[in-house]
């Protein structure tokens, strides 16, 4: 992403995170996250625009883990969006300042018999509701793959799908 005068935002100073499937990351202004590949995963996205902070969490299964190795833990929908809520009230933000976005979940291979995306996109909507968490803005669904930024500094989450541009999908105004 350029910022005026040409310099890109890892050359200004700030570091850009991908973050994995399976993981969880959160940060400061000083951060943007990236996820450049969803397919089936959903990236849950947390912005706490009073104290400049956010995270994202790339979830890649329904549920919950149950007895699986804690490495594994945070690919599942109601243990990644735990871990990434706790993250962020470490931070000092609490759940009802958070702006929650909601990118992925579409069926890239376009198979007919292919349920994981529906099961996803249904299991973080049930969590979040569960948790008394709103959505802001959402772009799920579908059959191509997409990639999302957050913008701490910003107020910004940006999307795109397949090869097109970003565009923003919520922005703090």
């Amino acid at each position: 992403m350029e910022r005026s005068g040409g310099r890109s935002d890892h050359e200004a100073g700030r570091a850009i995170v991908e973050v994995s499937t399976g993981e969880v990351k959160t940060g400061d202004a000083a951060t943007v996250f990236s996820v450049s590949a969803l397919g089936s995963c959903i990236a849950v996205i947390a912005y706490d625009p009073f104290r400049l902070v956010g995270g994202i969490a790339h979830v890649m299964l329904p549920g919950k883990s149950g007895k699986k190795p804690c490495d594994e833990k945070l690919r599942y929908a109601d243990d990644a969006i735990a871990e990434l809520l706790a993250r962020m009230e470490a931070h000092g933000s609490p759940r009802s300042e958070l702006v929650v976005c909601l990118a992925g979940g579409g069926n890239v291979l376009q198979r007919s018999d292919d349920s994981i995306c529906t099961m996803n996109i249904g299991s973080v909507l049930e969590v979040l509701s569960l948790r008394g968490i709103p959505v802001a803005a959402q772009s799920l669904g579908g059959n191509r793959r997409r990639r999302v930024k957050l913008d701490i500094t910003k107020g910004c989450i940006l999307c795109a799908e397949g090869n097109e541009k970003e565009t923003i999908l919520w922005q703090n105004t």
